[in-house]
This record gives structure tokens, sequence and C-alpha cells, in this order.
């Protein structure tokens, strides 16, 4: 793939983050369906085959800090601390949401509507989602010695994910005046996990065959002040 590339004078950002802002700002100007793939390199001073080195269709520009995160959490899972399970997955997700940039703002999310994404927004995110919720489950099911189908794995990452969701959610709409993602990451996650870790089956505050005992590990952030 290319060098990354300067624009305006702006510190260097890589090739997918300029093209991705290019689309951004098209966008918001005409609409994501008056917006060509032709017009997003255009405006980034790419060419078209530029675009689909980092992007198979125009959908997937509006993902790219998604799809980053999404590739990481495997790793981020299997180096989160031994004991609950729960734990283990709040350790993963205050991670990346830590590694955020925070200057990279999904505007799919905050402008959706003005952009004029509607039911595109909804499709490009699912498989998205669904990666995120199986590689959660999966963790889950291998620290427990269950079946990645089975209930349990499947309710922590619905839940755990659910809140991170919600709390990336409340801090796009925060605008300028938004804080750490952690921060937010972190407010919804701590009672989710403590409840989960509470009525784990078993009772161990992990879950079977976890070892783990209720809160072990505690939140990864400590001290933090809960979202306005």
């Amino acid at each position: 793939m290319d060098a990354p590339i300067r624009r305006g004078g702006r510190p260097r950002r890589s090739s997918a983050e300029v093209l991705a802002d290019a689309a951004a700002e098209l966008f918001l100007e005409q609409g994501y369906g008056r917006t060509t793939v032709d017009q997003i390199a255009a405006r980034a001073g790419v060419s078209r085959a530029t675009f689909f080195n980092y992007f198979p269709a125009k959908s997937d520009v509006m993902w790219l800090e998604l799809d980053a995160a999404v590739g990481a959490l495997p790793a981020l899972l299997a180096a989160a601390p031994e004991g609950s399970a729960v734990r283990a997955v709040e350790h993963a997700l205050l991670a990346a949401a830590r590694a955020h940039d925070p200057e990279r703002v999904p505007w799919a999310v905050a402008q959706a509507e003005v952009m004029g994404i509607g039911a595109e927004l909804v499709s490009s995110v699912a498989a998205r989602v669904l990666a995120q919720h199986g590689a959660v489950a999966a963790f889950v099911a291998r620290r427990t010695d269950s079946d990645a189908r089975a209930l349990w794995p499947q309710t922590v990452a619905g839940a755990m994910l659910g809140a991170a969701a919600a709390a990336f959610g409340v801090w796009v709409a925060e605008g300028v005046g938004r804080r750490p993602l952690v921060e937010y990451v972190a407010a919804a996650l701590g009672p989710v996990a403590a409840g989960l870790d509470t009525g784990a089956p078993g009772g161990s505050g992990g879950s079977p065959g976890s070892g783990g005992s209720p809160g072990s590990g505690g939140s990864p952030v400590s001290g933090g002040a809960a979202p306005r």
C-alpha cells in the first residue's frame, strides 16, 4: 500500500484516514447515496485503485476505527488477566477504548441522518457487531470450558458489548466537550460486570471452571469520574 498522505499542512495521517475523512466530507455535502468511490478518491487525491486497496466497498469507509477495534479484540482478550471471564472481557474492552484515537470520531454515527446513510448504516455495521460478539463469546467459552453457543457466553458477550456500545454512542454525542472514551466505557461496564460476576453460574464470580471470586481483578480503571 502507498505511504501515508499529507493534506493541507495537517499532521501526517494514513491513506485510509485521509480517504475516510474525504468520504465524510462528501457524505455531509451531498449525501451518502449521491457520493461515488471515484469522488472520494478524487477528494483524497488518490486513485480509485488506491481506495480499493483499503476498503472493499464504499460502505466500509465509514468503519475504519470499528474495523481496527474488531481486529484488535481477540489479542486484547488473550492478554486479559486470568480469573473471572467477565472481568477479563471488561479489561479487554477498556483497553480497546483507551487505545481509541480521540480525534477519530465516527461521523457515520454522529451525522447519520445528515449524511442520509439510513439502512446502509445498519447493514454495514451488522457484520462487525456479530464479529465482536463472536470473539467475546468464544473467549468466555474457553475460559469457562463451555460452548460459545451456550447461554452464559452469549449473555456475557451481549451485555458487555451492549454497554460498551451505549457508552460509545454517548461519547460521540457529547461533542467537543467529550472526555476520554475510556471514562464512558468504564462507567457503563462497571455495574454490568459486577452484576454478571455476582450472578455467574456456579456462584464463583467467574463462571463454571474459572476459579474466580466475585469482582476478582476489579475494574482496570480506578478513580475515573462517571460521565455527566
